[in-house]
């Protein structure tokens, strides 16, 4: 019975370090943020995502021609740097100033569009559907040639105009302006001096061109997301390629109607592009795949206006083209009515916990200017909050400890009687009013809280690249000191993040980990079998190793707990009578190991013959 047991706890105990390296597949380091696009020219024939031409339902038009050289108009913010082309109105060259590749000063800052012609171009385009009346020529589209005051600079407060005449009596007027933030407003005017009527349809777009470098990791969607009449859907670019092809459209493509609210674009780990349509009116909202030009394209299209005679109509739309910081976007949906718009953030199924973890979070932070102090401090709120449920816990632990005596004298009264061994350790636990498996309400309550950390620190731009002290200057980063240099006093660099080595020879704070995970072991009461005793000593070395490759943020975050958690496991066994002794339970399973040992080398007594009557 005994080695059957034993058996059966390894075999638990292979299957759990199998569900934690599948744990680490999937939620593996994150990898240096690589550029989000490179400047380079591609060498394949550049395609444009063109307005929709207007036949029996409307459609891509992908040309095959380059985009001719057109002037442009610099774009100047605090936050935002680049230029729109006036050939089609078009953002499509965009940097974020306060954001770098790498953590190294003089990295370059992310660019976040670009345009056709460059490797994987990114960018937005705004137009007209033609309707009744009026040719597709008749309207502005993506190539139209805009004319402008000339040297403006679109910045805060001052919006640039762009103009355009059909030659046939209507005229188009585009104001693109931009806050201090990342977004833009996109206000297009016609105004109607010909003889008849005429039928329009505002619509704006955003294209990629190829797949962009993904982190192809399962706890961030990088992909399309979109919000419609309330309904969040995120959708990956693979499954935007596998859409069914609308009739239509003759594309793989998805036509949803919105009634009152919505938006759609493109998100990636830490950036974002959203067109955002006027709010409370009716739009559609389009997801499509070009496969013979490999762009991937969300779309708004507005409800169609009608233009009489010497009237003009007017249409707006706001684009984000920017970071997901936390505090910008929350401003964007409470104060600019954006419903919904903090959920473009990937919160995750654990929403519930992430939102607030993170709202904590981002206040601390503001409150002491260190974020690795704010994780420290939110541990500490955290603990409070569970403190109720794990004095019980802890309590029930200590008297657990106070009964291994009696325990250990109940095994060897009942010997290989493991039955008799399990009824009256249950009759001891009920006699002394202890519950066995109280010690493991800790875990549980910890299990979806780590879980949630790991998503916020993982997810959020404000984890990236940010310092704590000392070594320790990107908490969204694996420690990046290191056993195979001495911590930085040997002449060689410590092995790249990710890799094998950089698992193997682990730095500071993986280490510092497990000695807060051992101490915290050793104020439990030791498993009174061997096996288990030896098994469970070697746990905190092993996930030493196993969330050594974690962020360092997390990492912190876990050393601060078992800190805690030592400190009152350790005060409330003392209140109880109990002097704790961290030694006490490696001499216990010691003593444990060796009566083990010496029994099994004792011979067995022979079994008695069976003699006749």
């Amino acid at each position: 019975m005994e080695e059957q047991n034993n058996k059966n706890l390894i075999l638990a105990m292979v299957l759990s370090a199998a569900v934690m390296l599948v744990w680490f597949i999937f939620f593996p380091p994150p990898e240096p943020t690589a550029p989000a696009q490179t400047a380079t020219t591609s060498p394949v024939a550049e395609t444009v995502a063109t307005a929709p031409a207007e036949t029996t339902a409307t459609q891509l038009q992908a040309e095959a021609d380059p985009v001719p050289e057109a002037p442009r108009l610099t774009i100047d913010t605090p936050k935002l740097a680049g230029s729109l082309s006036l050939r089609g109105g078009r953002i499509d060259d965009l940097s974020l100033k306060t954001y770098r590749e790498q953590l190294a000063p003089d990295s370059p800052t992310v660019r976040l569009l670009s345009p056709v012609g460059e490797d994987l171009a990114y960018y937005s385009v705004f137009g007209w559907l033609p309707g009744t009346g009026l040719e597709s020529a008749d309207v502005p589209d993506a190539n139209t040639a805009w004319t402008s005051d000339a040297g403006a600079t679109l910045s805060p407060g001052k919006p640039v105009t762009l103009r355009w005449d059909n030659g046939k009596g209507l005229t188009f007027q585009r104001e693109i302006a931009v806050d201090e933030d990342f977004m833009f407003t996109v206000t297009d005017t016609v105004q109607n001096g010909s003889a008849t009527a005429v039928a329009l349809q505002p619509y704006g777009i955003v294209a990629r061109h190829g797949l962009p470098k993904l982190q192809n990791i399962f706890v961030v969607h990088e992909g399309a997301i979109q919000r419609i009449d309330g309904k969040l859907a995120e959708t990956d670019y693979k499954d935007v390629t596998e859409l069914e092809v609308d009739t239509r459209e003759g594309l793989p493509a998805e036509v949803t109607e919105a009634t009152t609210d919505g938006w759609i674009g493109f998100t990636d780990h830490y950036w974002m592009t959203t067109l955002v349509p006027e709010q409370g009116k009716p739009f559609k909202s389009v997801l499509k795949y070009v496969p013979t030009a490999g762009i991937y394209q969300a779309e708004v299209r507005q409800p169609s206006v009608s233009v009489a005679p010497g009237a003009s109509a007017t249409s707006s739309i706001r684009f984000f083209a920017g970071a997901k910081e936390w505090a910008t976007i929350r401003a964007y949906e409470n104060r600019d009515g954006i419903p919904g718009f903090l959920d473009s953030i990937d919160w995750g199924w654990f929403y519930f916990l992430t939102k607030p973890i993170f709202a904590v979070l981002h206040w601390l932070h503001g409150l002491i200017g260190n974020m690795g102090v704010a994780i420290i401090a939110l541990t500490f709120f955290l603990k409070f909050l569970v403190l109720p449920l794990a004095y019980k816990s802890y309590v029930s632990m200590a008297r657990m400890k106070e009964l291994q005596p009696e325990m250990e004298a109940l095994k060897e009264r009942a010997g290989d009687d493991r039955q008799k061994l399990q009824r009256e350790m249950m009759q001891l636990y009920k006699d002394k009013k202890v519950n066995p498996a109280a010690g493991c309400l800790p875990i549980l309550i910890q299990i979806p809280i780590f879980f949630s950390l790991y998503k916020v620190i993982f997810v959020t731009i404000e984890l990236r690249h940010a310092p704590f002290f000392g070594w320790l200057r990107d908490l969204s980063a694996p420690d990046p000191s290191s056993l195979y240099n001495l911590f930085g006093l040997l002449p060689w660099d410590a092995p790249a993040a990710g890799t094998v080595l950089h698992l193997i020879f682990i730095g500071a704070l993986p280490i510092l980990l497990g000695i807060t995970m051992w101490l915290q072991q050793k104020l439990n009461p030791a498993p009174t079998d061997p096996v288990q005793a030896s098994i469970f000593a070697w746990m905190p070395w092993v996930f030493m190793f196993m969330l050594g490759g974690f962020a360092s943020g997390l990492v912190i975050y876990w050393i601060t707990n078992n800190t805690i958690t030592f400190i009152q496991q350790y005060l409330i066994m003392w209140s109880h009578g109990k002097r704790p002794d961290i030694f006490d339970n490696i001499r216990s399973a010691k003593a444990a190991k060796a009566a083990a040992k010496a029994k099994a080398a004792t011979p067995a007594a022979p079994a008695p013959k069976k003699g006749k009557k």
